[in-house]
């Protein structure tokens, strides 16, 4: 994998093999063995140099993340792994976790490495699975096997709406409301539809989410904009809420929570520095 990546990278043959500190014969042969262990050409030759074809292109993200899962085992096997690795739901890593991160940095900013992936709930998952990162704090969890799962916080789900709307006036969101409102939605996996499932139960088949934007920053925009209502995550509209660009309420009845979850596979180490972080942010 490390010698297609050289190829790609330096453009021919020789240069790779300047780089890896290996024969350019020995490049050959690491090349022709993947390609016949892979039954598919990877690399094309002509006098200006070495490109991918296009099954190689296709395989390139493929090697780079075997490389960079190869380093990170070995690094959880033998206790050397310098840097914490967390994934985070959108909501979450926009949100919530900067104050976390900042008072880490702050302690001991020479000394810790954090690399940090952003993305909607169902991608965290597949990256966790494929061990992209070590650590997950997340809107939901399944509770699949192989995994330490711990209640991270609780948030409230608000309504939103303009400072100017009708809603805006009232001390609470009656459900009835909801009926023939134009509710704009963020991104879906998140498990706020099943929340609000629960909370309208045979309700909800009269509730019709008009526009699905993809992130609670959209949804934020368009609702200041006028083009709909929608509930989020009281922690993403704080700013909005104390400046008055949002009016922002809680639905009618008892409050309605999202439990946010913390999770790490089960078998990382005690002194791996992700778990370490993990369990801070616990205590």
């Amino acid at each position: 994998m490390a010698t297609l990546l050289a190829v790609v990278n330096a453009g021919n043959f020789r240069a790779a093999a300047k780089k890896l500190g290996i024969s350019q014969g020995a490049v050959s042969q690491h090349i022709k063995k993947l390609e016949i262990f892979l039954q598919a050409t990877l690399i094309v030759r002509s006098h200006a140099g070495c490109k991918p074809t296009l099954e190689g292109k296709v395989f390139l993200p493929y090697a780079e993340n075997l490389i960079r899962m190869n380093q990170r085992a070995l690094g959880v096997l033998h206790c050397q792994q310098d840097i914490i690795t967390i994934g985070a739901s959108s909501n979450i890593g926009t949100y919530m976790l900067q104050p976390h991160i900042k008072s880490l940095l702050d302690e001991d900013s020479n000394n810790q490495k954090i690399d940090m992936v952003i993305h909607n709930n169902p991608t965290i998952v597949e990256k966790l699975d494929d061990g992209e990162f070590d650590v997950a704090v997340m809107e939901w969890w399944d509770r699949r096997p192989g995994y330490i799962a711990h209640l991270w916080r609780r948030e409230e789900l608000v309504v939103i709406v303009p400072p100017d709307h009708d809603w805006a006036k009232l001390p609470y969101i009656p459900r009835n409301l909801f009926k023939g409102a134009s509710i704009l939605a963020g991104e879906s996996g998140t498990g706020t539809g099943r929340l609000l499932a629960r909370y309208f139960g045979d309700e909800i088949k009269d509730i019709l989410i008009t526009l699905r934007l993809g992130s609670t920053e959209a949804v934020k925009q368009w609702v200041k904009a006028g083009l709909g209502v929608s509930l989020v995550l009281a922690s993403t509209v704080e700013h909005e809420r104390r400046d008055g660009t949002l009016a922002v309420m809680p639905l009618e009845g008892e409050p309605l929570h999202k439990d946010l979850y913390v999770i790490w596979r089960d078998s990382l180490m005690p002194e791996s520095l992700s778990r370490r972080f993990a369990e801070r942010l616990l205590a």
